[in-house]
């Protein structure tokens, strides 16, 4: 059993704590053996490869709360004209660009099925763990019912992913069974409308509670957590008081909603950079006609509701969703976090323990601890100074995953 020695770096350790000049992590096989400085750190006698970190700042690896593997800018009218085994290849390439940005750990909110997280599992492809929700629930012409007012539905499902539509407590009782038999870790749901659909509107809300109350029990059976896609406030308060303790995005919510997000113990996901990415787009007239409104309107929002959320006291966790926005930049959410009020470290805490807090998994991954999965990153630049930088997939020196190296391009 070899062991991996990481050193001559400075420890952020996702604690929180004071930073740890000349620091080590003692790795073995997939483990973290030891970390702290350098000279409390009791080496084997043999079987150790030494990893310089070059002066770099070594961070435990980081967590994305909410991406699309399977998409990639995706628009309505691709299934129509893409064959179904394009979007599994060029999943591998998101999934390799997403791991070497520096995330070792997605929850993917929709139509990434088994088969991927199996092949990232036995090591087919490179690409961070996986979290699979594998298909969002919608109510029929919701955020992700594809039928559109021609007549034409664009069909998403195939053998091992199911249909999405859903409506009333039977249909939505089963659906639940349906993706959790299909290898679901997380039931998400779209509880209102979005931007990039065209049949409704982000503001108003899909369910009842009466239905969203039963996936919650139908999950639980399972020990499994819901997601909520929600935008408009009636349907956010519909998620939270059903039972449902992650609320993405969270655009148009009210003091009411941050009572109960607050009364719940519940978490909000921002997923600042889509909105920063489809405010672009829509500059740039490359949306959907039928999402320009939506956008202008989301981005009008979201970042002042989330520096009220924040200052509020609300539990905030890092996610992107990325696959709308594009994949490999995923750590450009930090500084977006930062405008909404948050410290350098407290961002990257959203984007490390406290995601693994979201995803059930605080006590595998999310920090740099005695015990733990060994998810390491390197950044060549203090990311306390330049939040920004983690942006940057150059500036990660190396990336570990699971004890073992993925990326490498440190400075010799």
């Amino acid at each position: 059993m070899g062991y991996i020695l990481i050193h001559n770096g400075t420890l952020i350790d996702g604690k929180g704590g004071q930073l740890v000049q000349d620091s080590g992590v003692l790795i073995q096989d997939d483990i973290i053996q030891d970390v702290g400085p350098l000279d409390s750190i009791k080496l084997p006698s043999h079987d150790v490869e030494k990893i310089d970190a070059h002066g770099g700042f070594i961070l435990p690896g980081f967590i994305d709360s909410h991406v699309h593997i399977m998409f990639n800018g995706f628009r309505i009218e691709d299934p129509l004209f893409t064959p179904l085994s394009f979007y599994f290849y060029q999943a591998g390439e998101s999934l390799r660009r997403t791991l070497e940005a520096g995330i070792t750990t997605v929850r993917d909110a929709g139509l990434a099925d088994y088969g991927v997280k199996m092949a990232v599992e036995e090591g087919l492809i490179p690409g961070p763990r996986l979290q699979i929700s594998v298909m969002p629930l919608s109510i029929t012409g919701g955020h992700f019912d594809l039928w559109m007012k021609s007549g034409i539905e664009v069909k998403t499902s195939y053998r091992g992913l199911p249909e999405s539509v859903c409506d009333g407590t039977g249909e939505v009782r089963k659906k639940v069974r349906e993706v959790l038999r299909a290898g679901a870790d997380v039931v998400k749901v779209m509880v209102t409308g979005g931007v990039m659909s065209a049949n409704d509107n982000p503001e108003h809300p899909q369910f009842s509670r009466e239905e969203l109350e039963v996936m919650v029990e139908e999950a639980s059976y399972r020990g499994v957590n819901l997601m909520a896609h929600a935008h408009g406030a009636q349907g956010i308060k519909n998620a939270l008081k059903a039972g449902i303790t992650s609320i993405e995005h969270g655009t148009f919510l009210d003091g009411e909603c941050l009572d109960l997000l607050l009364e719940k113990d519940a978490w909000l996901v921002p997923t600042l950079l889509v909105n920063q990415h489809n405010q672009k787009m829509a500059e740039a007239g490359n949306l959907p006609e039928y999402s320009q409104g939506d956008s202008e309107n989301v981005a009008k929002l979201l970042e002042e509701n989330m520096k009220i959320a924040y200052r509020a006291g609300v539990k905030i966790a890092m996610g992107t969703d990325a696959g709308i926005a594009p994949h490999g930049q995923n750590l450009r959410e930090l500084s977006l976090l930062c405008r909404i009020g948050m410290t350098p470290m407290e961002a990257i805490q959203a984007g490390t323990i406290r995601a693994a807090e979201l995803l059930g998994w605080d006590d595998k991954i999310g920090t740099l601890e005695k015990g733990k999965i060994a998810d390491v990153v390197v950044s060549k630049k203090d990311p306390l100074a330049h939040i920004d930088s983690l942006g940057d997939p150059e500036n990660i020196n190396l990336v570990i995953k699971d004890g073992k190296v993925v990326k490498d391009i440190r400075t010799p």
